[in-house]
């Protein structure tokens, strides 16, 4: 065990929060370990929306870059933040167990905005899209930045409240007392999930990180994952998928959705099938949803979304 393992991340409170833990289980397992934080274009210009960047992947490029060049050995991700093909050269080495996969909102003490008209943020399409479904009359202004900028930005406008994603908040306990819990809300594929990738090539790391692995988070981000992948969204589309498993009757109950960008057409699936069924569960129930009128809403998204 005498190779130092170097863990590239992005540089933000939770990302280094999330390389640390990765880290200290390692540590615990007798690696050595080496902690190296990169900044990502998706850090750096926060000006814009992430769909007008036009790629999906910005806050992994600059990791996988550094992975390549040997800069580092692998690097941590929030899942829901990594394309669902991955790089030539680099593979999926672990998934942590899956954290709370809730959005919730963050509010200012007054709800009385959520049964008359209201202004919240985020800068997540998906969110955008779920929240005007619900809430027609209200406004939805952009919000990027890292977890504790967004929250300043909160503090410092005049909005009713912003979403976030709760594991998000509660990893670095900036969980406020005044949020609701949006369980109506579906979560981005993948939510609540660590990603460990490495270089395909390096044994020594795959067999390490693959004792964090766990199989349950394993499967469930696949099918919602594979979900995503097959309506052929980025990580900018309204698209949301959660995936479950139930250990009493051995059953994965899922639930996907696709959105128009204002919310006014909705295609929703509901499926549970039993465990040995998880390989195609998220490609049946998105190719479900395309022939059910999905296929032209993904057309119009993709020409919306270029412009």
């Amino acid at each position: 065990m005498s190779k130092t393992i170097k863990i590239g991340t992005r540089d933000s409170e939770l990302a280094l929060w999330q390389a640390n833990t990765v880290s200290k289980k390692l540590n615990d397992l007798g690696y050595k370990t080496e902690i190296v934080p990169v900044k990502s274009d998706g850090d750096i210009i926060l000006d814009k929306p992430l769909y007008e960047l036009g790629i999906t992947g910005i806050f992994t490029k600059t990791l996988d870059v550094a992975m390549i060049s040997g800069k580092v050995d692998i690097a941590v991700h929030s899942m829901k933040d990594v394309p669902t093909a991955l790089p030539q050269g680099i593979v999926q080495a672990a998934v942590l167990q899956r954290a709370n996969v809730l959005d919730l909102l963050v509010h200012k003490g007054d709800t009385d905005f959520l049964n008359s008209n209201g202004t919240i943020a985020t800068g997540s399409l998906r969110r955008k899209a779920q929240w005007l479904n619900k809430y027609p009359t209200h406004k939805v202004e952009d919000l990027r930045g890292n977890v504790n900028t967004r929250m300043q930005k909160l503090k410092d406008n005049n909005w009713n409240g912003a979403i976030f994603a709760a594991a998000g908040l509660e990893r670095i306990n900036l969980k406020p007392s005044e949020f609701i819990n949006l369980d109506w809300m579906i979560p981005a594929p993948a939510q609540g999930a660590m990603l460990v990738v490495a270089m395909e090539n390096d044994n020594f790391v795959l067999d390490a990180v693959a004792q964090l692995n766990d199989i349950e988070s394993e499967i469930t981000t696949y099918i919602e994952r594979q979900f995503l992948r097959t309506l052929e969204g980025g990580c900018t589309a309204p698209i949301g998928a959660i995936a479950k498993y139930n250990e009493h009757d051995d059953t994965l109950h899922f639930k996907g959705i696709l959105l128009s960008l204002d919310g006014k057409q909705k295609f929703e699936i509901e499926k549970t099938v039993p465990i040995n069924e998880w390989k195609k569960l998220g490609f049946y129930a998105a190719k479900e949803i395309l022939e059910n009128g999905g296929e032209a809403l993904m057309k119009e998204l993709k020409e919306q979304l270029k412009k």
